[in-house]
């Protein structure tokens, strides 16, 4: 079985499960993900029904081109299994990961893992496709999350959840996502750093979480922006305002995407028979290697699955 476990999730677009009017306007927007909520998104009364609605529209729903998650509840509420057995079993086909909030252990990727196990070998599945996305949400969760990360071959991303989180250490802030009051640095450096060096390596995407200013699209370009500079994949959005701006934070530029893959293709070429068998070259004024290989191909990677189009060709160099 092959699962792509690096989907595009530039913008990871939260929809309430309970709200069939939300549900049906996700369908046509330009998010790379969208995930149908189960947790905080859900009243405690909403809950049970929305099980339902959202296996309705995961069954029914037009999702083309967008990677299909559901939120479930956490291990410690008496909601999960519930959310877990009624969603797969009812929409499995038609789902690509589930998201496990404040996960704190190992052992609840585990548990989720055997869970979805059962019910794909009950239901005649494909034991094994659909995904975990592990949500990062306190310090015990932080502390851990290098044994998150390698808990199931399931898990394909490891999410920063900021609200819950800054509530678990004392943070002295009421907004989500930006600097805490009084302190001169970044307050999320060691958290995200964290998160993105047990995604990248087990080879593993790392989502930033979302920012509650729904209508301050500066405020959230400033974020977004930090999370891409440290090189996460993508973030999430709350609102149709925020999906725009992600896509492009987290593309790279047509400049870079261009040079990036020039790079390969003179790479190829200068390490090749016909190129001289070179392990670096010149490429205009810049030296390349294999470093700047490896480089190239993690922008390449990301133009090409937001569906960038070369405006550059490299031209082998007259003799």
């Amino acid at each position: 079985m092959t699962v792509n476990r690096l989907r595009p999730r530039r913008s990871c677009l939260a929809v309430p499960g309970s709200n069939p009017r939300f549900l049906e306007k996700a369908q046509g927007l330009p998010a790379d993900q969208v995930f149908l909520d189960l947790e905080d998104a859900c009243a405690p009364l909403a809950k049970p029904e929305a099980r339902h609605t959202i296996v309705k529209f995961l069954n029914e729903g037009d999702w083309t081109g967008k990677t299909r998650v559901v939120r479930v509840n956490d291990w410690t509420t008496e909601w999960t299994y519930r959310d877990v057995v009624t969603v797969v079993e009812g929409a499995g086909q038609n789902l690509d990961c589930i998201m496990l909030p404040k996960v704190q252990t190992a052992q609840q990727v585990v548990a989720l893992d055997l869970l979805l196990t059962q019910i794909e070998k009950t239901m005649g599945f494909e034991v094994g496709k659909i995904g975990i996305e592990a949500q990062i949400e306190n310090a015990q969760g932080l502390n851990n999350v290098n044994e998150i990360a390698t808990a199931s071959p399931r898990v394909e991303t490891i999410i920063f959840g900021p609200a819950d989180f800054m509530a678990s250490i004392n943070m002295k802030s009421l907004v989500v996502g930006e600097q805490p009051p009084g302190y001169p640095a970044d307050a999320y450096h060691y958290i995200l750093m964290k998160i993105l060096m047990a995604a990248r390596a087990n080879n593993l995407q790392a989502i930033d979480g979302p920012y509650l200013q729904i209508r301050n699209i500066d405020g959230y370009r400033e974020v977004a922006q930090r999370a891409a500079a440290l090189g996460f994949d993508g973030k999430w959005v709350l609102h149709p305002g925020q999906v725009e701006a992600s896509n492009e934070i987290f593309s790279p530029s047509q400049e870079d995407y261009d040079h990036a893959e020039l790079i390969l293709d003179a790479y190829d070429y200068y390490t090749s028979e016909a190129g001289g068998k070179k392990g670096s070259a010149m490429l205009g004024d810049e030296m390349i290697d294999e470093a700047s290989r490896k480089m190239a191909l993690v922008v390449s990677g990301k133009g090409r699955a937001a569906g960038m189009q070369r405006t550059s060709k490299f031209e082998i160099p007259e003799a």
